[in-house]
């Protein structure tokens, strides 16, 4: 339980009233008042405002004012407890403050921060122009801008008050929030497990999520609903700085790698779901967002006897300007596990956790040991380290895969040396049709073409 008393030097005359709050041996935190008063008189009174002894005659007014900071620092502290914010001094003069003056004159006409990023989320996926996954990613992060606020203490403060320092100060938090964890823990309560931070993040992840956030700010510029954003407040090279990605060589599973998993024999149990759905997905390419969406109304017959699988991608199925979906041949060893699982990979149900599909990928490749060293970059040492392939892989390894076997059997399209590279006249004279992308991916994974009739029954 939380003590406050008065906290002052002076022995004599007239002081501005200050407070000390102890609770435990660990908080002690201090208010200094608007209240002047000499020590003589202050000395009647206890810091809730009640007199010492029973004299009648006081200051009626000092009794009144000493009440009323007496229950403003109770509600403060109490709100600190309650949220989780820093047990500090300049974080109780800030809610102290907050109680005090709960309406500014700019408050007043505009929503906080937190109010205005959620409805630019909301609006935006309401009106189509944020998928699903893109919504929830932003409120991820509209999540964790409500944290670091809350922990400085500035929970109300608009997005026409965030500044350049808000901003590296917030950069800096996302990178490690995972030290104010255990630090605050009311703050996470409600954050799932598999959802809390654990290590420091990379910088490509730390750029994109603030990529969503400066999106925001252009929205509310394009609005005048402030002057200007941050981001453009920054300077050339720090606005680079902050806003960089960098990546690492490219990590696939070599042709020797891949067929050390197709050609698999006693696959242990536990692992079996985790190589059909592995396999499958790296001749499709496809990602984990669409992968997770297919069954067997996702695979049609063409005129040649050819089955394929169609859908329009979800991450850009917002900004297409058609409704044209992708159609990817079915190659046969993913034709017979399909028929053999009837498309449905129990493990898909869950793709992060400890017993989640990319976890069980790692386990996969560890099992076969597929172990080449591969480089990874360290943000903290800023050096490339080595580590076995297994430990990296996820479910990105399988359309990383699928992309580099495709790419080493296509003939550049400016090879004939008929335009420059990156002319789009090219592109007006082919069109890449399903059989020749059959024959193209038959090509690339070293497998034998077949037909199939609308039964899904393989033909002579």
């Amino acid at each position: 339980m939380e003590k406050i008393t008065f906290h002052y030097d002076k022995k004599e005359g007239k002081v501005r009233v200050r407070y000390r709050l102890r609770d435990g041996r660990k908080t002690q935190i201090c208010h200094t008042s608007d209240i002047i008063c000499d020590l003589k008189e202050l000395g009647q009174f206890m810091p809730n405002g009640e007199t010492v002894s029973r004299k009648k005659v006081y200051n009626i007014q000092l009794s009144e004012s000493l009440k009323r900071e007496y229950e403003v620092m109770k509600a403060a502290y109490a709100k600190m407890c309650d949220e989780g914010l820093d047990i500090t001094t300049e974080v109780f003069e800030r809610e102290i403050t907050a109680i005090k003056t709960p309406i500014q004159a700019v408050r007043a006409e505009q929503p906080s921060i937190i109010q205005r990023f959620r409805k630019y989320a909301d609006d935006a996926y309401r009106n189509g122009i944020l998928g699903a996954n893109r919504h929830k990613h932003i409120i991820v992060v509209s999540d964790k801008l409500e944290r670091f606020l809350c922990i400085k203490g500035i929970s109300a403060i608009t997005a026409e008050e965030f500044t350049i320092d808000h901003l590296m100060e917030f950069r800096e938090f996302i990178f490690n929030e995972y030290n104010y964890v255990t630090t605050y823990p009311k703050l996470y309560s409600k954050v799932l497990p598999q959802n809390k931070p654990s290590a420091r993040l990379s910088m490509n992840t730390v750029t994109s999520q603030l990529k969503m956030f400066q999106t925001f700010f252009t929205e509310l510029e394009d609005r005048d609903e402030i002057n200007k954003s941050p981001f453009r407040k920054l300077g050339k090279t720090s606005k680079k700085t902050i806003m960089k990605t960098k990546y690492d060589n490219p990590v696939f599973l070599r042709k020797d790698e891949f067929q050390i998993l197709l050609a698999a024999k006693n696959v242990p149990a536990s692992l079996q779901d985790t190589l059909d759905a592995f396999l499958v997905q790296i001749a499709f390419g496809c990602r984990i967002s669409d992968f997770q969406r297919m069954d067997m109304s996702k695979i049609a017959v063409s005129e040649e006897g050819i089955p394929y699988i169609h859908y329009i991608p979800k991450k850009t199925a917002n900004a297409q300007e058609d409704n044209t979906e992708l159609m990817t041949p079915i190659l046969r060893f993913a034709f017979d596990i399909i028929q053999k699982t009837g498309f449905q990979f129990p493990i898909l149900k869950n793709v992060s956790g400890a017993i989640g599909y990319n976890n069980r990928i790692k386990a996969l490749l560890q099992h076969f040991k597929i172990d080449r060293m591969v480089e990874q970059y360290n943000e903290e040492t800023k050096e490339n380290e080595y580590v076995e392939l297994y430990k990296v892989a996820s479910s990105k390894l399988a359309r990383k895969t699928h992309v580099d076997m495709m790419n080493k059997v296509q003939v550049d399209m400016y090879a004939a040396g008929l335009h420059k590279a990156g002319s789009s006249a090219v592109k007006h004279y082919t069109n890449l049709e399903l059989k020749d992308h059959f024959t193209l991916m038959n090509a690339a994974f070293e497998q034998e073409p077949y037909h199939v009739n609308q039964s899904l029954e393989i033909t002579p």
